[in-house]
C-alpha cells in the first residue's frame, strides 16, 4: 500500500560521512572468506563471555521457531 508520498532516492553522503567500503579500504579491512578467518585465540576475554555468546547464539536461532 503506498502513503502516497514517492520513495526518495537516497542523494550522496554529506561531505562528513565517508562509505563504509571506503573506510574498509582505508583501515585495511578485508571480507571474511572461510570461518578459519574467524578462528583465533582471544576473541572472547573469557569463559563466561563465551558462554554468554553462545547463549545468545541459540537463543536467537530458537526465536524464529515458533
Amino acid at each position: 500500500m503506498s502513503s502516497g508520498h514517492p520513495e526518495s532516492a537516497p542523494g550522496p553522503a554529506p561531505a562528513d560521512e565517508v562509505p563504509v567500503e571506503e573506510l574498509a579500504r582505508q583501515q585495511g579491512v578485508r571480507p571474511i572468506e572461510s570461518v578459519d578467518d574467524m578462528a583465533r585465540p582471544g576473541v572472547f576475554d573469557s569463559d563466561e563471555e563465551w558462554e554468554e555468546f553462545l547463549a545468545d547464539l541459540y537463543a536467537s536461532r530458537r526465536s524464529g521457531l515458533a
